[in-house]
């Protein structure tokens, strides 16, 4: 070491000694660090979510789990226009409602904030007017994923999440987009579940006939990039005739499983916690007007006929 570094080391010893008696830390100890200082390692203290109603926590309440088919003017407890699809939302932000999957619902991580109650969305038979794109690749305004998407703009915490069980032969219609519809559904928080591949009645099908509609349909959804097992979606609510198929089942040297499986109409399901809970026969609220429709249990809710699931 030549005299120069001696004495530019010896300098830096001296004052290190000067502050304290010891060589200077790298970084601040945690208990002299200020307020709010985060190093580069510390993760920020999340900020406490805002209560969005007044009803007080029930984790044993009832849950919605709403069922959407057309949106589009129509007959029948099928249609929803996009006006009333608006509506919808609107009313259930407002009642304290947030967007959930059918498996955060059924995993119990729905992410909700406090006074929140989940409305697990549904959409069944990948109906055109779900979600189309126009020719430059964005989103028609005018389906329920573009309705959507523009009413998050407004509430960020009410994003698209939402569960489709799509038929695999059919894919909102629009030749060739089906794998990027699903990858935009994906990236915006949704899933995919199983609906069979024609629709028909499992009622009248014999065990083998089942297991292929429903085999082949969760091939299509591995192929899609789903996860195993999904949900399933019974056409028309109607169970095959030996129910155990529902849960799962052996066919041309695979092993196929489910992980639900959901009824047309025409109540609350119960939560996961509550006792009457069977993942097997979970109802749903369709979306319509009417007796047991979506409007007549939200009516009930602000009459505060209803108990349910609510957020601590």
């Amino acid at each position: 070491m030549t005299l120069r570094n001696h004495f530019h080391f010896s300098l830096i010893a001296l004052l290190a000694i000067g502050c304290g008696g010891k060589s200077a830390p790298n970084q601040a100890s945690e208990s002299t660090r200020a307020p709010g200082h985060e190093t580069k390692n510390s993760a920020p203290t999340p900020t406490p979510k805002a209560r969005v109603s007044d009803r007080p926590g029930n984790t044993n309440g009832d849950v919605f789990i709403v069922e959407y088919h057309h949106i589009k003017t129509g007959k029948g407890t099928m249609f929803r226009t996009p006006d009333e699809f608006r509506g919808d939302l609107e009313r259930f932000y407002k009642l304290g409602f947030r967007p959930c999957t059918v498996s955060q619902f059924l995993s119990g991580s729905m992410d909700l904030p406090p006074g929140a109650s989940p409305m697990v969305f549904t959409f069944d038979d990948s109906n055109p007017s779900q979600f189309q794109l126009l020719p430059d690749g964005s989103v028609d305004p005018t389906c329920a994923i573009g309705i959507w998407q523009a009413f998050a703009k407004e509430h960020p915490d009410f994003p698209v999440k939402a569960t489709f069980y799509v038929l695999p032969k059919v894919m909102w219609t629009q030749k060739g987009l089906g794998m990027k519809k699903v990858e935009m559904l994906r990236a915006l928080g949704c899933e995919l579940g199983n609906h069979t591949v024609t629709h028909g009645s499992l009622k009248k099908m014999t065990d083998e006939q089942v297991k292929h509609e429903l085999g082949e349909a969760s091939d299509h959804l591995v192929a899609l990039g789903e996860t195993m097992p999904p949900s399933l979606a019974l056409p028309f609510g109607i169970s095959p005739k030996n129910r155990a198929l529902t849960h799962g089942f052996s066919y041309n040297g695979k092993t196929y499983a489910f992980k639900a499986c959901l009824l047309v109409g025409a109540n609350p399901a119960p939560a996961t916690t509550n006792k009457k809970f069977d993942a097997f026969r979970l109802p749903r609220i369709q979306a319509c007007a009417g007796p047991y429709g979506i409007d007549y249990w939200l009516d009930l809710l602000e009459r505060k006929r209803v108990k349910v699931y609510v957020q601590p």
